[in-house]
């Protein structure tokens, strides 16, 4: 099993969430994935249409990314999407 951790839009993360294939992630984020690069090794996936959805902000995954990320989030890294 490949875990990651969801940053939930309103709070309440969950640390320990399965990314071991592409439909985990889709129904994670709610959507199409984007992955979104924070650094060498680290990693946001999230929903690439959050804004046509009208996806709530999401302030941690906005300050880890530097950019704006609507909607929940999964932090993970290369080594567990491998």
């Amino acid at each position: 099993k490949h875990m990651a951790k969801l940053i939930k839009a309103y709070g309440d993360n969950v640390k320990d969430v399965d990314i071991s294939t592409l439909k985990d992630m889709q129904n994670i984020v709610g959507g199409y994935i984007e992955i979104v690069h924070i650094s060498a090794e680290e990693m946001l996936i999230v929903n690439e249409e959050g804004l046509l959805f009208g996806l709530p902000f999401n302030s941690e995954a906005s300050e880890l990314a530097g950019i704006t990320i609507l909607g929940d989030a999964i932090l993970t890294t290369r080594k567990e999407m491998k």
